[in-house]
């Protein structure tokens, strides 16, 4: 498949591009494996919010775009998420 949902602690569904999401090495591993997420393509992530999932999925975004590019513009990360972001990040191996 293409795409590939994430859902957040809340329950938000997210369905991104599969190579946006294979930014993560963990997710990676968790489509490619024998695991039942590369079944249905659906990856369901009980300790990160919403709020912190969408930052993820947006430097997903923001990798993919510009990892060939010579200029990388600044990801902006606002502080009162940081530490959450930070712990998510290290999580999904990103």
């Amino acid at each position: 498949a293409d795409y590939v949902t994430l859902v957040s602690a809340e329950g938000f569904e997210f369905v991104i591009e599969r190579r946006c999401a294979n930014v993560s090495g963990t997710i990676r591993a968790m489509l490619t494996g024998s695991y039942s997420e590369s079944k249905d393509n659906h990856v369901t992530f009980p300790e990160i919010s919403t709020r912190v999932l969408e930052k993820v999925i947006e430097y997903f975004h923001y990798k993919v775009r510009y990892s060939h590019s010579s200029e990388m513009p600044e990801f902006k990360v606002e502080p009162e998420i940081a530490l959450e972001l930070l712990m998510a990040s290290n999580f999904l191996d990103t």
